[in-house]
């Protein structure tokens, strides 16, 4: 994908999350629910990789580390992300030129020394120029099980997720606008979208940051404060976490019925749609869209875009419930439709607001 404007860090897509758990055997069990295979092992630490398409998720085991630490404190989570550059070492020092914090990530001999400045709630943020099969970082400081040493068989299908969408940063009220210029300033990110949500009860408002390369997308979120004296979902998961963070990563497949089938049958709980309604109403909404009804509502898949002119562009989309604390996913699928489902945004709102009721998080007399 070409470049959508000046590029000076050099970003070319997302190149791994890392996860951490304070408590053993929560994450690898998932992830394979979730059709990912362990595919290498680190040479000298407790960290493994997990991998699905070029999705790369890392599950760092090792108890006195930053990853360790950070889990803690937050629980099971995504505690670092990694951006693909074209030069590390150029960005790093650009990063750091522009006002970044470094991070100090302890490495072992004959391992390699990542580049990574503190981003979103103390996680690190690596910047990697290593990633084709053969030269990349997992070849040098990880051994490849003997079913992927192959270039050929190290990127298993899974349930056909291909790569990582975008990650949604939740902050604290009024933060949004210092980690929308962290992201502005350091790497050139623009504001695609912008989105105030308000649901029966709560609200929120949400800024959709895309870098220059049109492959890293960051979703900003905090409450949107409606005086009602109770929490919103970006207060709960504030509260939950213990502080800012990743609040839900999303996941690109090419067949989205097909890979929800495949989550569903693996037992990947998954949100209900919001109702009969919704799908009553996508005709006059988007009319002339040509998916079918029937298959997006058995399955609780929403759909969003625009199907004026020539070339319609469709999104559709689904959420996993929460699945490491109040962390979950998303599984989507584009059709020449680069949005974030923002036609979808009130009624998964307003279905997660009657979650937090359901769950007694939400009073709902109260709020009348």
């Amino acid at each position: 994908m070409p470049d959508l404007f000046d590029n000076p860090m050099g970003l070319m897509g997302f190149e791994f999350v890392e996860f951490a758990s304070p408590v053993a055997g929560v994450l690898e069990p998932l992830f394979e629910r979730m059709g990912f295979s362990l595919v290498a092992r680190h040479r000298s630490k407790d960290v493994v990789l997990y991998r699905q398409g070029d999705i790369n998720f890392i599950v760092n085991r090792e108890p006195r580390s930053l990853a360790g630490y950070f889990a803690a404190e937050h629980g099971p989570c995504a505690c670092a992300m990694a951006f693909r550059v074209k030069d590390a070492h150029r960005a790093y020092a650009r990063a750091l030129e522009l006002g970044a914090q470094p991070v100090d990530v302890p490495t072992g001999p004959m391992e390699l020394r990542l580049p990574a400045i503190k981003g979103i709630g103390g996680a690190p943020l690596y910047l990697i120029d290593r990633f084709e099969d053969g030269k990349s970082i997992y070849d040098i400081d990880f051994e490849f099980l003997p079913d992927y040493q192959a270039f050929e068989h190290r990127h298993p299908a899974g349930h056909g997720l291909r790569l990582i969408d975008h990650l949604t940063h939740n902050v604290y009220r009024g933060r949004m606008a210092f980690w929308g210029g962290f992201y502005e300033k350091l790497f050139n990110f623009r504001e695609i979208r912008y989105f105030d949500i308000q649901g029966e009860y709560t609200g929120l408002t949400s800024r959709a940051m895309t870098a220059p390369d049109g492959l890293i997308r960051i979703p900003l979120n905090e409450d949107a404060g409606r005086g009602t004296g109770q929490g919103g979902q970006i207060e709960e998961f504030l509260m939950q976490f213990n502080g800012e963070g990743i609040q839900h990563i999303a996941l690109l497949t090419d067949d989205l019925v097909a890979t929800v089938d495949a989550l569903q049958l693996a037992g990947v709980p998954l949100m209900t749609a919001p109702n009969d309604v919704y799908y009553e109403m996508l005709g006059e909404r988007l009319p002339g869209h040509g998916v079918p009804v029937a298959d997006l509502q058995a399955r609780g898949i929403l759909l969003d875009g625009s199907t004026a002119g020539d070339s319609p562009r469709l999104l559709l989309q689904i959420f996993s419930q929460t699945l490491l604390g109040p962390v979950f996913f998303e599984f989507i699928e584009r059709r020449a439709d680069e949005g974030f489902g923002e036609g979808n945004f009130k009624a998964l709102f307003e279905s997660l607001e009657r979650d937090q009721i359901r769950r007694g998080a939400l009073a709902a007399e109260e709020l009348a």
